[in-house]
């Protein structure tokens, strides 16, 4: 007997080669109906026997293409319609809620046809398929059609028509498709703007530059990106300087595997991340002698390492085989570039030449960073290869809440039903240019999926432009805002990654987040109940002379931390070095701020402290980049092996409870004069922070303990933390799939909103 059903699919199956792959299983069983892309996923009406049926709903569930996930299937059985064949259908509109997939690494397939002399897509660099590509970098909107894409303008050949047309072919309704003959094209260009060459002469144009150390900006899957010899000292030491970059690590592309391992110690966890469809910076042990400039990654014991994960890069680095610095297009503190036009005009001192070509990136996507810890990859920037891919929740958002995020690593999102979408990696909101860049990409994500918010979100500083933003928005469109704090953000972002329930000891370490008594926090303890969060400790509060300068002068911090012990003749007697990086009339007016309160904000900020650990041990006195002096401090640690640490202090007198180091700064000092090598102390004080959390998680008995905050991409106090808080029973969860840094911070806004919003 013929039955007919009726099953509507959400998940990941739009861009991923799905309905083909219904296609063909229908074929397989023999049986009839149609298949249709929706804004909500996937529409199929099967008809034929009970049993084919059944087997084609197994092989739903068992037998899916590779990138494809599924997330909910519903069926219902319909009335018989008696069709003859099956087929695909035009795709339906309706409410968007199918699920965008992340812009996909060359896969094999494809990559063997452009190394193929014999195959008509030979040396061709946008060569895909339904299995590898772009795909967020280039939809428009819902459904992934071609129309709706950045490919709309490319009509495909003949070939390729027949290609996409064909249930037998891996192209089959591959919206990307494209080749030599119809689809885009590569020009190559001088700074000035004038095309050289085109093509594959323009391919090849550009191997000659980098051969000659030159610089060429390269328009890669999600922007540019600036791409020198890695072992050139002179041409990466002219990139630093162009792009204002001093110290600060650049990533580093090899041509493949084998290359990579002769600089890099590559475990079967890294290599299978290298490798993946996400194809990701991976932060990599160097080995001891390496081809690289030293000027790379100066100072750093790890490598960002890539591997080529477009056609355009295994052309190219094929072509060099050596390994190139790719680094973000842009100017410090601005956006990547993705537009020709605009690339030119912000790179043309950087750059000495451009690689690009003519299909338009819709949404800027740069190259995504993974550490790993705990022998686990963790997401330290989510961008290529994992946004947008939505953060699930165990029940439905109360109402439709979007979250500007932090004003530093900015992401946003938008939340709606048991999603959250979290933006790519944006950058640092210092300038109004990264500003309009969330604000686009806000309003790029709620146009995929219609999105109108009923709440908007942001964070607690009344100073940040982002805040500025939601104000103003919440104000156009009438809707309330809630201001979340910054800290509880963090904790709320690994609580929704890790569908955490009550009660929960929240750790939350970083540089710097606005406190609700509108001081600076970032040493903070919580615990984490069905009513929200309690603040249950925190360090003790030291001052920063000069406020936010302090962040880029060790220096201002070590200065306010050793205010607290010492008087300005006790710690001139102490004969520290840190002295020598102040003229006497700063350290005179320093002091005199400290001491009559002045533009002297006080803050318990783990990050801080840190810095103020680096200047003490005249690691770092000013930095050049975020978290370089605490970088520093844990590259040190990790040439030692020692389990001693120092005392320290936790107050009862008060709530919440004060952290003292008043002892451990002491034991500091007095190690430091009786020349005790920095490294032991540097890892003392790692243990020191350690038995801080500990003794805090077993005075407080709560099983589940959060660790999250910038300061716990320290693959040294994070690994010893987690160590020690198993050994003693308790359940350990920090950031994986979301990074621990303000990257997370959107996440956590809306959690948090949700949290105090009635079911």
């Amino acid at each position: 007997m013929q039955q007919r059903r009726r099953l509507t699919i959400t998940g990941t199956v739009q861009g991923v080669g799905f309905r083909p792959f219904v296609y063909q299983v229908a074929q397989e069983l023999g049986l009839t109906g149609w298949v249709s892309n929706s804004a909500a996923g996937v529409v199929i009406e099967i008809e034929g026997g009970r049993s084919p049926l059944d087997s084609f709903s197994e092989r739903l569930r068992t037998a899916l293409p590779v990138n494809a996930r599924i997330d909910t299937l519903t069926s219902e059985t319909i009335e018989p319609v008696g069709d003859r064949t099956f087929s695909i259908h035009t795709s339906q509109t309706g409410e968007k809620t199918a699920l965008v997939l992340p812009d996909l690494a060359t896969c094999s397939v494809c990559l063997g046809e452009i190394f193929d002399p014999n195959n008509r897509r030979y040396q061709y660099p946008f060569t895909n398929c339904t299995h590898c590509g772009p795909r967020y970098s280039i939809i428009e909107t819902l459904p992934y059609d071609r129309p709706r894409t950045a490919m709309a303008q490319f009509p495909m050949c003949a070939a390729c028509q027949q290609e996409y047309e064909n249930p037998g072919d891996r192209r089959f309704h591959a919206q990307p498709n494209a080749c030599p003959d119809c689809g885009p094209q590569l020009t190559f260009c001088g700074n000035d703007g004038v095309v050289i060459a085109r093509k594959n002469e323009a391919l090849q144009a550009a191997v000659e530059a980098l051969k000659q150390g030159k610089i060429v900006a390269l328009k890669g899957l999600g922007g540019f990106q600036l791409l020198v010899d890695a072992r050139n000292f002179q041409a990466v030491q002219i990139l630093r300087d162009r792009k204002g970059r001093p110290h600060k690590p650049f990533a580093v592309m090899y041509p493949d595997l084998n290359k990579l391992k002769q600089d890099c110690l590559v475990s079967e966890v890294a290599k299978t991340i290298l490798v993946s469809a996400a194809s990701p910076i991976v932060l990599l042990p160097k080995k001891e002698t390496i081809l690289l400039a030293q000027n790379v990654a100066p100072d750093n014991p790890y490598l960002g390492v890539i591997l080529p994960y477009t056609p355009l890069h295994h052309l190219l680095l094929k072509k060099l085989d050596f390994p190139v610095v790719a680094t973000s297009g842009n100017l410090s503190n601005e956006p990547i570039c993705i537009d020709n036009q605009v690339a030119h005009e912000r790179l043309q001192n950087i750059a000495d030449y451009f690689l690009s070509h003519n299909r338009p990136i819709l949404r800027a996507v740069d190259d995504s960073v993974i550490q790993i810890i705990h022998q686990t990859p963790v997401i330290l920037r989510r961008a290529r290869g994992y946004a947008p891919e939505p953060i699930y929740l165990k029940k439905s958002l109360p109402k439709k809440i979007l979250a500007v995020g932090a004003h530093l690593k900015n992401t946003v999102a938008i939340g709606q039903d048991r999603h959250i979408f979290l933006s790519q990696h944006i950058g640092d909101l210092s300038n109004p240019i990264t500003l309009e860049t969330a604000v686009q990409t806000l309003q790029k994500l709620g146009q995929i999926y219609d999105f109108q918010p009923d709440i908007i979100a942001c964070d607690r500083h009344p100073d940040y432009l982002s805040t500025n933003y939601a104000k103003n928005l919440a104000e156009s469109l009438g809707l309330p805002l809630i201001q979340v704090q910054h800290h509880e953000a963090h904790l709320y972002a690994c609580i929704a990654e890790h569908q955490l329930e009550p009660p929960i000891l929240g750790i939350a370490w970083d540089g710097t987040g606005y406190g609700t008594d509108g001081s600076i926090w970032g040493g903070e303890f919580f615990q984490v109940t069905a009513q929200g969060c309690d603040r249950l400790a925190h360090f003790k509060p030291f001052p920063l002379p000069g406020g936010d300068r302090a962040s880029r002068e060790p220096r201002r911090s070590a200065l306010g931390f050793l205010s607290q012990e010492f008087d300005l003749s006790e710690l001139k007697s102490l004969n520290l070095s840190m002295l020598q990086a102040f003229t006497e009339t700063e350290l005179n007016l320093l002091w005199s701020m400290l001491e009559k309160k002045i533009n002297s904000p006080l803050t318990s900020s783990a990050g801080r402290i840190f810095d103020a650990i680096a200047s003490i041990l005249d690691v770092h006195q000013c930095i050049t980049f975020e978290g370089q002096a605490a970088m520093a401090l844990e590259f040190l640690a990790q040439t030692i092996r020692t389990d001693k640490a120092y005392n320290f202090t936790i107050g009862n007198q008060s709530f919440p409870r004060e952290i003292s180091l008043e002892i451990t700064i002491r034991e500091i000092l007095q190690d430091l004069t009786q020349g005790i090598c920095k490294a032991v102390i540097t890892a003392k004080f790692h243990n020191t922070l350690t038995e801080i959390i500990l003794a805090l998680a077993q005075q407080t008995r709560i099983e589940q303990i959060v660790l999250t905050g910038g300061c716990f991409q320290n693959k040294y106090l994070l690994e010893r933390t987690i160590q020690k808080l198993e050994q003693a029973q308790f359940k350990v969860y920090y950031p994986q799939k979301i990074p621990p840094n303000d990257g997370a911070i959107a996440l956590g806004q809306i959690i948090a909103v949700a949290r105090g919003l009635p079911d």
